[in-house]
């Protein structure tokens, strides 16, 4: 069998030679890109870290009362936070979330469109579906090693690995919610003179709000589920101490920043949860 090894493909050395070409001749705009990322993060912890910290928790409660119209999500979320101030853990939270609001923001401006024109076009997705199998299965640092190389350490790294582990989610359900839009619905449509595009805002996306909805959701389960692996590229927030505690094995940091983990991830759960249900479960 040595014969099938003596003419070897060469997968590594090709996927190195683009990465030293992207890094020769497109440096310019990973820098430009990496600046836009990190300003917009950075504007995002101004404005969670500025204020005092019962005051942020305060007004955060106040957003999931206005989303979900429940006292009993707003307590939860109020405590909750009060609990992450207590341990003393509120500025790792705060990084935390503004990596995961960065990262499904970008994925939902991605993934929601490309939804669409997938549902609209059976032979792109058709070319899609395995990009995307590939995005969600390859080992997450595969790709942090060129991330590294083209944007340096810190919370953009984190943040483009999470984008393209995360992104896939959105995209698939944006299709099946368009795709699952009964046909008696697009054709009454039709009937009435509406256009494709009268059809697609009209029609398919209200119907598809739902599945779009869970889309988003399940993003920021997936974002919060990359803590961690981005806290290994520098980006700050709840990873470092687990890293940290990992390292050292302090039991104690290890759970108390994995619990408040946790309780970001049912606060933020709770709050968008209402929108894909349509109920106030």
């Amino acid at each position: 069998m040595d014969w099938l090894t003596d003419f070897k493909i060469p997968v590594g050395p090709t996927a190195k030679v683009f990465v030293d070409w992207l890094t020769a001749n497109g440096s310019w705009f990973f820098d430009w890109l990496s600046h836009m990322i990190s300003s917009s993060i950075d504007g995002v912890l101004f404005l969670l870290q500025y204020p005092n910290p019962l005051i942020v928790a305060l007004v955060i409660s106040i957003i999931a009362w206005l989303l979900r119209r429940s006292l009993t999500v707003a307590l939860f979320t109020f405590l909750g936070l009060l609990f992450i101030i207590n341990q003393g853990y509120f500025k790792e939270t705060t990084e935390t979330l503004a990596l995961v609001l960065a990262s499904t923001a970008v994925c939902m401006i991605v993934g929601v469109p490309l939804g669409v024109l997938a549902a609209r076009r059976s032979w792109i997705y058709a070319l899609m579906r395995p990009v995307l199998d590939l995005m969600q299965t390859i080992p997450t640092f595969v790709y942090l090693i060129p991330a590294l190389i083209l944007f340096g350490l810190g919370m953009v790294p984190g943040l483009i690995a999470t984008v393209i582990f995360a992104v896939p989610s959105p995209i698939r359900l944006t299709r099946l919610g368009i795709v699952s839009t009964p046909s008696s619905l697009v054709e009454a449509a039709v009937a009435f003179g509406a256009t494709p595009s009268q059809v697609l805002r009209k029609v398919e996306l209200p119907y598809a709000l739902p599945q779009i909805m869970a889309g988003l959701t399940q993003t920021i389960m997936l974002s919060l589920s990359m803590v961690v692996i981005a806290a290994l590229v520098g980006a700050a927030g709840l990873g470092v101490p687990v890293v940290r505690a990992l390292n050292t094995v302090n039991i104690a940091k290890g759970f108390e920043a994995g619990l408040c983990i946790v309780i970001l991830a049912i606060i933020l759960d709770r709050m968008f949860r209402i929108s894909a249900a349509g109920d106030d479960k």
